[in-house]
């Protein structure tokens, strides 16, 4: 071949080059890319809208819940704040009977159940009915968290519109809008959008993560904590004053807190599979109101014993209770105590809601009991550390866990300390969950059906 013949080709490579690959692919192939390219582009933008219609979902069940109800019932006398959650533990229970036709209490496990079973679908009916159950009883101050429905509000609308534009998915996941719906409903209730799209993704398995759903999550959480900001304000979930440090000890203290609170979030797990096999109970009339006798039992004994109703509601007042030093360190403990056997006896009734801030929770109080026994000053770190490692190892999800930490507090410098509590709490954990719908692994799971 002369010079001629070469300058020919290297000109036609530079040509090439210059109109991108898709301009010398084969016509078919071209097509094919530019059909690829249009369909992520509505993949995301549906992302997008699914975000935005559970944003507003999710904020209308926060004001109704916090601000319409809750908010009133801490205002009544102790008595009555004692015997309301048992009063809406029996009304949830007749709505999840006569409107959802039976349905169970379950939320996050409804997602999990429809991550893992492409025959389970989501269905209006069961939602319709355990949603008016989340509302009676978070409203009446069962202690349970808002973002189990939360979750499962965003799910159900991610699930119902990618079925209905299937042709939108041709080449996607099944799952990749219910999986985002998670993500964006997680990210509104704790104004936290990085947080809601790792734990959807990270809650499935207990050892993986979900693959190809992470930009259609970022996207959903992005706009679902947007929409709900625009509503309920950009106020921190867990407002953090002055500036906590830690040193080089810390981080040894951070693999301790890890080990405690990895040993209470197994025993709490434990306690909350028993309290869920209790509620599927052939007498859930009795079973329901014996737990509901149990509740006002208990929060008896927290308000005699800190003069505040510790026992009922989310628990947020809790964290805040935590982080005041002056409490005894047989105090905390109880509270503690009661407050998971408070969980786990409004899920024995068939109580409505979330079991993530219950976690939270119990890692608050479990870094605060730890900060006492130090004899430290400032139980900030302490807390934000034991909130990390209880939540992570409770529903296996050490990152979620640990940039929850991260977002909700405005302390990005606490994901050192978290991330090594929250890896010693996992190890601590075994294979133990709250939920039994996790999965080991999706490596594992493709190489057991391999072999099988």
């Amino acid at each position: 071949m002369d010079n001629g013949d070469d300058n020919f080709v290297e000109t036609d490579v530079r040509v090439r080059r210059s109109l991108g690959p898709q301009m010398w692919l084969p016509e078919h192939r071209r097509t094919e890319l530019k059909q690829l390219l249009s369909r992520s582009h509505q993949v995301v933008s549906l992302a997008a809208l699914t975000g935005v219609l559970t944003g507003l979902l999710v904020a209308l069940f926060d004001r109704l819940v916090v601000d319409v109800l809750f908010e009133h019932v801490l205002r009544l006398r102790p008595w009555l704040i004692a015997v309301l959650p048992a009063v809406g533990l029996m009304l949830a229970l007749g709505v999840r009977k006569s409107i959802g036709r039976g349905a169970s209490p379950a939320t996050a496990d409804e997602y999990l159940h429809a991550f893992h079973d492409e025959d389970h679908e989501l269905e209006w009916r069961p939602f319709v009915a355990r949603m008016i159950a989340a509302v009676l009883t978070l409203g009446s101050g069962g202690p349970m968290g808002l973002e189990g429905p939360s979750l499962y509000s965003g799910a159900i609308i991610g699930s119902k519109l990618q079925r209905r534009l299937p042709r939108s998915f041709r080449d996607a996941d099944r799952r990749v809008l219910l999986v985002a719906g998670a993500a964006a409903g997680v990210a509104a209730i704790f104004k936290a959008p990085a947080t809601g799209a790792v734990f959807a993704l990270e809650v499935p398995y207990q050892e993986d993560l979900a693959r190809r759903m992470l930009l259609p999550s970022l996207v959903a959480s992005a706009t679902g904590y947007l929409t709900f900001v625009g509503i309920n304000g950009t106020t921190a979930l867990f407002p953090i004053d002055g500036n906590p440090s830690f040193q080089m000890r810390d981080l040894f203290g951070a693999i301790a807190i890890g080990i405690i609170a990895g040993f209470g979030a197994r025993c709490f797990a434990w306690l909350l599979r028993r309290a869920k096999h209790l509620a599927a109970s052939p007498r859930p009339w009795l079973t329901t109101a014996a737990a509901g006798a149990s509740i006002a039992a208990m929060f008896t004994i927290g308000r005699l014993l800190t003069g505040e109703s510790l026992l009922v509601g989310s628990g947020y007042q809790v964290v805040a209770w935590a982080a005041v030093p002056r409490h005894s360190i047989w105090l905390m403990f109880v509270i503690l105590v009661l407050r998971c056997m408070a969980t786990s006896a409004t899920v024995a009734g068939g109580g409505v809601g979330g079991l993530f801030i219950p976690l939270v929770v119990a890692g608050a109080l479990t870094g605060s009991i730890i900060g006492g026994v130090v004899d430290r000053a400032d139980l900030t770190l302490f807390i934000v550390i034991g909130v990390a490692a209880f939540l992570g190892a409770g529903y296996r999800v050490p990152l979620a866990a640990v940039m929850f930490v991260a977002e909700t507090t405005g302390r990005p410098s606490f994901i050192v300390p978290g991330l090594l509590a929250a890896v010693a709490a996992e190890l601590m954990m075994g294979t133990s969950s709250v939920t039994k719908y996790q999965r080991v692994g999706a490596i594992r799971l493709a190489t057991r059906k391999d072999t099988t």
